[in-house]
């Protein structure tokens, strides 16, 4: 069975069906008409009259959402139908009021606005102004839809209430009736709760209606009172005004403003002709300290309301509180101002738009992106009139973190574009800056400048290709620093002022001249030294332009000397006048070739203070991670050829809290291995690892050794500035891991570590940081340990030729070999074959095991493999004496000489001074240094011309292993 108040609700929706049938019919359609065809007759400066477009779209909009409220109760009354034809299979739950209560309150909600939206402007009373006489003829129609339409009152007025009357008390039809339906329909009836909260919602719809409608009346009747301008500037058909100072009084300050009015979408203050308004979105209120006051704060003004009532000013706090929180929810409250389901205090953090007025680098500048106490701060973007463009991070209104700036150029489609960390509204830290020009700059700065450590590269295809790698200060080149150009085949190696070569410096030349003096301005000037690619020496003066002149020496390759005046003329090339000496004993080849340039003139452990300064500065301040990019650097990919701006302004970087490579994990890592094998799998893992803090050390290390040695720096003479380069590197990255180690044990609360002697850091760089870090380096360092020992690797290959035609008795009788020794036992042919046809039989497990010297680059290996190698030699001969022996110098030269003979390894000279170069000290003295002694006298003697007549000594003098 049916209940009562379902055949009233059918009832209802009936009526209301056909009285909006009606409205269309009476009111909409002339409206609209009217509308339509005023504005198709207008033409010229009439075409912007206020009526226009602008009202037309509003009963256009108002007459769409009668069409919805319409279908709605069409609906609604269909399923009141069913519900009444069938009860039995029709369930109460199936209305629509009931099952869909939220979209039909939706409707009425759209309804509404529309409507009130009408009224805020007077559009009602604008659109019969023409046609008064239809609309006084259509009275007797509309006063058939209302009850209690007036005879007195004016056409607009009667509209407004044809519009707004039926529906109020439609909803207050609904109300009753549904409240009356939930007391029918029991407490344990399953669609209560459906009735119940339908009711509420249409209740709460009562309120919402008498509120809109006298915000929207307010709104109209202010519109009056404020001149044309005003009002031209103000008036919009959405805005509502909740509060006028000519009703609360409220006193503003500094601004004192002559009126001030709120809606609810901004805070507008009128001030004589100005007008200062102020969206809602970007207001923060902040109470006094006492009950006559309250302050506002916005992104460019701040200011005070006072007021000498204390009930007036909490009026204004709270609507101002509450429009506040409207506006940010971006709906109305329902069903009042203030009583919505969220917080009713708005929060201190938000996200909003704004152009900045005021003078200053932000003058012009839209601001979009998080907001907190009416300052930027977060992630946004600043946009200029200008086409500057900044995306990134903000704190309290300046650029403060990582952040990507793009400078529009003149030429179309072109700009630099600065992808950096940024530090109270300028750069600071590392960045990567792609300019117009092609030029990419990838390095640190300080106050918006390069400062400290950086790169500068040009185009390959610039006019003047350009690489300086190097330190900077104040936006330019000062201290240690390392410059190319490609174009001229030149290397300058040394130290810079203001932008300038100035001060020691060498200059290294695709054609293997070297100069090494002091530079000023750009030009060398006073003495230096001039190294040719024959190895000639010239000591004395040079010109700016590296020309001889004035006092100097030049040591010949052979020896001779010619000591005197340098000059030039043009175009008579050099002249000089001075003293040749032949007479002098021609010099130790070895010496000539291998002077050095660089080494005692940059102080190897002040070189490259940028880079490591950076991660000092990291560690000293706790490795907190959000400093970990601007002081560790990050990766990009990025394009030499810039792109539109819309489709550069992002950055595909590394993210540095990414859970591979966060800091706190990395630090517990450390305090987890601590024991030495542990120690060096962990230091293995960081170095090889690019997020981790000691592995992007090592690759900007690499970075700078390979732009100073790599290339046309691949020159002998520095040999040794490099060697001691890379053993300094392994010291800073011992350092910056015992740095992390100390954050790690501070973090924990555990004590640190004592301080390291020299000898027992010394120790650990040996054992654990140079051989994992060696790698890195060994490519560009073995290429100039090649060019150094290029003449004695040349004269000790043509060595190894001749001994190689030797088949191996004679060979072991050439080098004296004691015969008893031979391993005849190996050998399995006639004593004829023995003695002129075999070859490579004899130790050849010692000679196999030799060659994997070249398979490492680690030195403690490479003598692994020469301890390896004198074992094989040793198990040999006491195979051939069939007991265990030890062979003494005499006997072991002359089978170490062969087997290295046999082995046949390439560049073995540049290979024994790495490994010279590179041992641990730990080692000398001992086993290894004995053995690396004696390979040094086999390679030393194979170079000689006349091996193959040679006959070594009955006895060798060296010494014996400790």
């Amino acid at each position: 069975m049916c209940s009562p108040e379902e055949a009233a609700l059918l009832r209802l929706e009936e009526v209301f069906s056909a009285t909006l049938a009606r409205i269309n019919s009476l009111v909409f359609q002339p409206l609209l008409e009217a509308g339509e065809l005023r504005l198709s007759s207008e033409k010229g400066p009439e075409a912007s009259d206020p009526w226009g477009r602008e009202c037309l779209q509003l009963l256009q909009q108002l007459h769409s959402s009668s069409q919805q409220l319409w279908d709605v109760t069409e609906e609604s009354l269909h399923s009141l139908r069913e519900r009444l034809r069938r009860p039995e299979a029709v369930g109460l739950e199936s209305l629509l009021l009931l099952q869909s209560a939220d979209r039909v309150l939706q409707v009425h909600l759209e309804y509404i606005e529309s409507y009130t939206c009408c009224v805020a402007v007077q559009a009602f009373q604008k659109a019969v102004k023409r046609r008064s006489e239809y609309w006084r003829g259509q009275r007797k129609a509309l006063r058939q839809v209302l009850s209690g339409l007036s005879s007195e009152g004016s056409v607009g007025t009667a509209l407004l209430q044809a519009l707004r009357q039926p529906l109020a008390h439609h909803v207050q039809q609904y109300v009753l009736l549904l409240l009356s339906l939930g007391d029918t329909v029991g407490e344990c009836h399953p669609t209560r709760e459906l009735v119940i909260h339908a009711a509420s919602l249409f209740g709460d719809l009562q309120s919402f209606m008498r509120q809109e409608l006298d915000q929207a009346t307010a709104t109209q009747a202010l519109w009056p009172t404020l001149s044309s301008r005003l009002r031209d500037v103000l008036c919009t058909p959405a805005r509502r005004l909740l509060q006028d100072s000519q009703d609360v009084p409220v006193t503003v300050t500094p601004l004192r403003a002559e009126r001030v009015l709120l809606f609810d979408d901004a805070l507008v203050l009128l001030q004589g002709h100005n007008i200062h308004t102020f969206d809602l979105k970007l207001v923060w209120v902040e109470p006094g300290q006492d009950r006559c006051t309250f302050h506002l704060l916005t992104p460019e003004e701040e200011f005070s309301f006072c007021s000498k009532d204390p009930q007036g000013l909490v009026v204004w706090q709270w609507k101002v509180t509450q429009a506040v929180c409207q506006a940010l929810r971006g709906k109305k409250d329902f069903p009042v101002l203030g009583a919505g389901l969220e917080s009713s205090e708005p929060p201190t953090c938000r996200c909003g738009a704004y152009t900045f007025r005021a003078e200053g680098r932000f003058c012009q500048a839209t601001y979009e992106g998080e907001w907190y106490w009416g300052r930027p701060h977060g992630k946004g973007t600043l946009k200029w009139p200008d086409g500057r463009n900044h995306v990134g991070d903000f704190c309290q209104g300046l650029e403060h973190g990582f952040g990507i700036r793009l400078v529009p150029q003149a030429s179309e489609d072109k700009f630099d574009c600065y992808k950096c960390h940024w530090r109270e509204g300028s750069m600071c830290g590392y960045g990567i800056c792609e300019y117009s020009t092609s030029e990419v700059y990838k390095g640190y700065f300080q106050e918006g400048l390069r400062h400290g450590f950086g790169v500068l590269e040009s185009a390959p295809q610039a006019p003047r290709p350009l690489r300086y790698t190097g330190h900077w200060e104040r936006g330019q080149r000062s201290g240690y620093g390392v410059e190319e150009d490609s174009d001229r085949g030149e290397r300058y190696i040394g130290m810079w002022q203001a932008d300038q070569r100035h001060g020691p410096g060498v200059m290294v030349t695709q054609a293997g001249v070297c100069y090494q003096g002091t530079f000023q301005a750009d030009k060398m000037v006073g003495p230096g030294i001039l190294l040719s690619d024959d190895d000639s020496l010239y000591e004395g003066t040079f010109t700016r332009d590296l020309t001889l002149v004035g006092k100097g020496k030049v040591t010949f390759p052979n020896g001779f000397t010619l000591e005197g005046s340098f000059g030039s003329v043009s175009g008579r090339g050099l002249h000089t006048q001075g003293v040749l000496d032949t007479a002098a004993l021609p010099p130790d080849p070895s010496s000539t070739c291998k002077r050095q340039l660089g080494q005692g003139v940059f102080p190897v452990e002040s070189r490259w203070q940028g880079v490591y300064g950076a991660f000092r500065d990291f560690v000293r301040a706790g490795c907190p991670g959000d400093l970990r990019e601007a002081l560790l650097g990050f990766h990009v990919q990025s394009s030499r050829e810039l792109r539109k701006s819309q489709e550069y302004l992002c950055c595909e970087r590394t993210c540095p809290e990414d859970q591979a490579g966060r800091m706190e994990d990395l630090l517990e890592e450390l305090l987890q291995h601590r024991e030495p094998e542990a120690l060096q799998q962990c230091l293995r893992k960081a170095l090889s690892n690019s997020l981790h803090p000691l592995g992007k050390l090592l690759r900007t290390l690499m970075l700078t050794f390979q732009a100073t040695y790599a290339g046309i720096g691949a020159n002998k003479h520095l040999q040794g500035l490099a060697q001691e380069e890379v053993k300094q590197h392994a010291q800073e990255l011992w350092a910056a891991y015992r740095g992390l180690l100390q954050v790690a044990l501070q973090r924990k609360g555990q004590a640190p570590e004592e301080d390291e002697d020299a000898e027992t850091r010394d120790l650990r760089v040996h054992s654990l940081v140079l051989p994992l870090m060696l790698p890195s380096f060994y490519s560009e360092l073995f290429t100039l340990y090649l060019l150094l020992h290029e003449r004695e690797d040349s004269l000790y290959s043509q060595g190894i030729t001749h001994l190689s035609l030797f088949p191996d008795a004679r060979l072991l009788e050439f080098l004296d070999v004691q015969k008893h020794l031979w391993p005849l036992k190996d050998l399995t042919l006639t004593t004829n074959q023995r003695y002129f046809l075999v070859r490579d039989k004899c130790f050849l497990s010692a000679t196999e095991c030799l060659q994997k010297m070249i398979t490492t680059v680690d030195p403690r290996e490479k003598l692994e493999v020469l301890e390896r190698t004198y074992g094989e030699i040793e198990a040999t001969v006491s195979r051939v004496l069939g007991r265990e022996h030890k062979l003494p110098m005499d006997d072991l030269l002359p089978l170490l000489i062969y087997v290295v003979s046999r082995a046949q390894i390439q560049h073995l000279g540049a290979e024994i001074h790495l490994i010279r170069d590179m041992m641990d000290p730990l080692h000398t003295g001992g086993l290894y240094d004995f053995l690396l002694t004696a390979l040094e006298s086999c390679y030393e003697h194979i170079q000689k011309e006349d091996m193959r007549l040679h006959r070594l000594p009955s006895r060798w003098s060296s010494r014996e292993p400790r």
